[in-house]
């Protein structure tokens, strides 16, 4: 299926007719929220259609399933706000899974599917891929395409998320206490229904979407991947300093949304054990210091295949860069002393040689590394900002924010 993604009729693009446009409008229709058995169900549902994804009303839906309806099966003790007792409203646990990340898995669709087709349309509208590259690059799409609608792969997060409401199943049983989903007795425990419904459906779904979307980002790890191994028509002095490949850097902020519905998920585990004054702000630190380095190494692992052609394009670019500035200072020593300082050739036709200085400068400024601190801010704010809200909540809040401040000026 295809949609009308904002972006694709950008300027420098090919007329429909042209061949060459051919070829770049398959590299341009990579949806990478479209597809699969779960996209179709949702179709048939009448909760999305193939131009329009409706994140809104589907996080809606979402949320009043995974969320509200435990919250109606509890009343009237639902109500409660007594943190003590264990109450559905308070269990921050409950906030971050079932309310906060669906809600964020289901609206960073949207985001995602379009900046990743801007960032994958501008490698053709460039053009960025050798005229000779264009059909492995095609290909490559083919199969990112069939990996994404894979129901082989739907069909294992399924089962792990089966896997996750068995274990939470089991942990209820084991639970020593009394709280909105489990009530405790020298009997044994009885899950309520507000409990069951949290481990028939609101877990597996919180687990499904998150896996779902890792596939999903891992799917475009390896098209990029694929793509580095092409013959690319990348530029050494690029004012971006990335040889024309800067634009892809930016590419992690359109996973704010889903990084922030993680964080939550993992901050309000944190935010327990912090209730429970059992962390120190040392411990917290590190938790949030391991948090960022997982989420940077998420989206390093598809950027950190451009390193070897822009190290090769930098390296080859100042040795010609530096052939053609022995040259033009020659000629210019030439002009200004009537020989060569050292080993003159004799008498020798001068040519207009154009000056290098400014192109090999730009070129020993090439970096070969795509990820930067100022191009994944935005995704590292959504990554610890909710560990910096639950840390808060029991530690000095000055301590807690200049560990946040320090993390994003890394």
């Amino acid at each position: 299926m295809s949609a009308a993604v904002p972006g694709d009729n950008l300027p420098g693009s090919q007329p429909a007719g042209d061949p060459a446009a051919t070829r770049q409008g398959k590299i341009a229709e990579y949806l990478a929220s479209h597809g699969g058995p779960f996209f179709e169900l949702q179709a048939r549902l009448k909760l999305l259609r193939s131009n329009a994804l409706q994140s809104g009303k589907r996080a809606f839906v979402f949320v009043a399933l995974a969320w509200g309806v435990p919250f109606l099966l509890g009343l009237p003790d639902s109500l409660s706000l007594d943190h003590a007792q264990g109450s559905f409203l308070t269990d921050p646990g409950v906030w971050a899974k079932f309310f906060i990340a669906i809600a964020a898995f289901v609206l960073a669709e949207q985001q995602v599917e379009r900046g990743l087709r801007i960032k994958l349309g501008q490698f053709a509208r460039a053009p960025l891929i050798a005229p000779s590259s264009m059909p492995a690059a095609a290909q490559a799409i083919s199969t990112a395409l069939k990996r994404r609608d894979s129901r082989l792969a739907e069909l294992i997060c399924l089962g792990l998320a089966a896997l996750a409401a068995l274990l939470s199943f089991l942990n209820f049983h084991t639970s020593d206490i009394s709280f909105w989903a489990v009530q405790h007795t020298a009997e044994g425990n009885r899950i309520t229904a507000a409990g069951w419904w949290s481990i028939c459906v609101s877990l597996p779904f919180f687990v499904f979407l998150f896996l779902r979307g890792v596939w999903r980002h891992l799917v475009w790890a390896q098209l990029l991947r694929k793509i580095a191994d092409l013959e690319l028509r990348l530029v050494a002095a690029h004012p971006d300093g990335k040889g024309g490949l800067g634009f892809l850097s930016q590419y992690p902020n359109a996973y704010m949304f889903f990084v922030f519905g993680m964080s939550a998920a993992i901050a309000a585990a944190v935010m327990k054990h912090l209730l429970q004054e059992t962390l120190s702000m040392t411990t917290f630190s590190m938790i949030m210091s391991g948090w960022l380095a997982i989420v940077i190494a998420f989206f390093a692992y598809p950027l950190s295949a451009f390193s070897k052609p822009l190290a090769k394009l930098k390296e080859s670019g100042l040795l010609m860069l530096g052939v053609q500035a022995t040259r033009f200072q020659r000629a210019a020593e030439r002009k200004v002393l009537g020989r060569n300082v050292a080993a003159d050739p004799g008498p020798e036709a001068d040519e207009e040689i154009a000056d290098p200085g400014k192109l090999f400068d730009a070129t020993k400024k090439l970096s070969t590394m795509l990820i930067s601190r100022d191009a994944v801010v935005p995704v590292a704010a959504a990554a610890l900002i909710p560990f910096a809200v639950a840390g808060a909540t029991r530690l000095p809040y000055k301590e807690v924010f200049s560990v946040l401040k320090k993390l994003l000026l890394l």
